[in-house]
């Protein structure tokens, strides 16, 4: 049985929210921890529409926080899949602020989350490969591949 490919597009998550005085702390800045707390949620949701599976979350890393979303701004998280390993893919996730008063967006925060696909019996399972289609696609799957390295060569001296 040939192995399926699936495409970025078909992965792309978006999830939009208002920033309401209990997700923010004392400077009404968004927590950080409410926006992983998302996050997590978008990129999990990409992982398991390429996989058709339950996704669990690996690890995160190179996770940016460039500007805070204020109270009562938007946030829109978006995430796609930039690679799919044997079990694990690789979720990158961009996160925007809105303010809807003024009509500007700016970027916030960027992450690189890792997900792995679980069988029945709670074991990884292989996930569908990856097409890239467009040129940006295809420099993130390359990228992707680098990003993995580091990460195993990571682990291993934690070990």
């Amino acid at each position: 049985m040939a192995k399926q490919l699936k495409t970025v597009i078909d992965s792309r998550s978006i999830m939009t929210e208002l920033v309401l005085p209990n997700d923010s702390n004392g400077l009404d800045h968004m927590m950080g921890g409410r926006l992983l707390h998302m996050m997590d949620l978008c990129a999990a949701i990409s992982a398991q529409r390429h996989a058709n599976r339950i996704c669990v979350t690996v690890s995160v890393d190179t996770v940016t926080f460039d500007s805070p979303i204020h109270l009562g701004e938007i946030v829109i998280i978006e995430s796609w899949v930039n690679r799919a390993f044997r079990t694990s893919m690789e979720v990158e996730l961009r996160v925007v602020a809105e303010n809807a008063l003024k009509h500007a967006r700016r970027t916030c925060n960027s992450a690189f989350f890792t997900f792995v696909a679980i069988d029945n019996n709670g074991l990884p399972t292989p996930v569908p490969d990856i097409y890239p289609q467009t040129s940006k696609e295809q420099e993130r799957y390359s990228a992707a591949g680098e990003r993995r390295k580091q990460r195993l060569a990571l682990s291993r001296t934690r070990i």
